[in-house]
């Protein structure tokens, strides 16, 4: 197969484990746009994702780049340890890369990773990109309208519940791949998890200037694995605009997905971080005789029209992981730039990192990096 035969917006795959089936169902929601094929280092695992899913097999990563127009995004989604190695390695071979959270392990690497897609004139972005999806567009919209009035606070949690007991020796992919979870582990919880409402934040407010922030381990040992990263952190956000944040992320505490903006009106409110169609609700601030009340029954909040396709539960999300690769192929074609910038995902990785190493010091850290506010989909004005 060569590009000349490729019509129209497409993307290839690096990585074939549990998450890249995640996308390819989500792509299936997006059938113009063609997956050309995928690789994996492990031979067994790119046949059974392939055979799967009915795309090519690329048994080597030069084969991937000779094949994928120019035009087109390579999605890279090999674990966190690779990130930065295979980002280099696709911007270098001259192609738009999307890659799965976090974009670097280390901010110097990031910072390499920025530097060489602004000097070849390629698009950089990574996940996540629910930023884009119904929920976190339609809060956004309720922000800019001050539907709670201005916002003052937020609370933002990411508790995934007591998953060190969870069987999850027992999850598997529809391809047949296992949730690598010694690997998650040892990335941890901060890494994995704080994008999905950092990313709404930074992209309701732009630059976080300042990050206060502890983190640690509740349990030192899970499944054996002794080199854990934090399973715990909390941090607080000063934004140069925008209001106070406070965002928890766990695996050790009950779960709770949700996030609060709390306005001089009232509450807006969202409980499902990962259903891209979950309700927005505002709960209106009133009085009775003495008391302050937020009304327990909120209104939700909708947009006009349709916004992007949904697809069905799978696992512990609803999420549409097409959303981010659809912007930057529509951002090529249209020639603009792209919502999930280079200077998007760098913010959002040092913000991360900042809140992941933390450890039990507390310390404040300035950011360095900047990020203006995101322009909302069109569909979401």
């Amino acid at each position: 197969m060569s590009s000349k035969t490729i019509q129209g917006p497409a993307v290839t795959l690096i990585g074939c484990g549990f998450v890249a089936d995640l996308y390819m169902r989500s792509l299936q929601s997006v059938p113009h746009v063609q997956v050309v094929g995928a690789f994996d280092i492990d031979p067994d695992r790119a046949e059974a994702f392939c055979s799967h899913w009915g795309v090519t097999r690329f048994t080597a990563v030069e084969d991937l780049f000779a094949t994928l127009p120019r035009d087109g995004v390579v999605l890279n989604l090999t674990n966190p340890d690779a990130h930065f190695d295979v980002n280099r390695a696709c911007l270098q071979a001259g192609f738009h890369t999307y890659s799965e959270k976090p974009l670097a392990m280390q901010m110097d690497q990031a910072r390499e990773l920025h530097r060489l897609a602004a000097e070849k004139g390629l698009l950089l972005a990574s996940a996540p990109c629910s930023v884009l999806g119904q929920a976190a567009q339609t809060l956004a919209y309720a922000v800019r309208n001050n539907i709670a009035g201005k916002p003052r606070l937020i609370y933002a949690e990411l508790d995934d519940g007591f998953i060190p007991q969870a069987p999850v020796e027992s999850w598997i992919s529809e391809s047949g791949a296992p949730w690598p979870f010694e690997d998650e582990f040892r990335v941890g919880c901060t890494l994995e998890h704080a994008g999905y409402y950092l990313s709404w934040l930074i992209a309701m407010f732009g630059t976080v200037r300042r990050v206060v922030a502890a983190s640690g381990q509740a349990i030192p040992d899970k499944k054996g694995v002794a080199d854990a990263a934090p399973d715990f952190s909390v941090a607080t956000l000063f934004f140069e605009t925008g209001p106070m944040v406070r965002l928890t992320c766990s695996i050790v505490a009950q779960h709770d997905h949700q996030i609060r903006v709390i306005g001089d009106n009232g509450v807006l409110q969202v409980k499902k971080a990962w259903a891209n169609g979950a309700p927005v609700k505002f709960h209106k601030r009133f009085r009775i005789r003495r008391r302050l009340i937020d009304s327990p029954i909120g209104r939700r909040v909708s947009l006009p029209g349709p916004t992007h396709p949904m697809v069905g539960r799978w696992g512990a999300a609803s999420m549409n992981f097409a959303l981010g690769p659809v912007e930057m192929l529509e951002a090529i074609a249209e020639r603009r730039p792209c919502r999930l910038s280079s200077d998007f995902a760098l913010h959002l990785n040092e913000v991360t990192l900042a809140i992941q190493n933390a450890g039990d010091h507390a310390g404040a850290q300035d950011m360095t990096t900047r990020c203006d506010p995101m322009e909302p989909m069109t569909w979401a004005l």
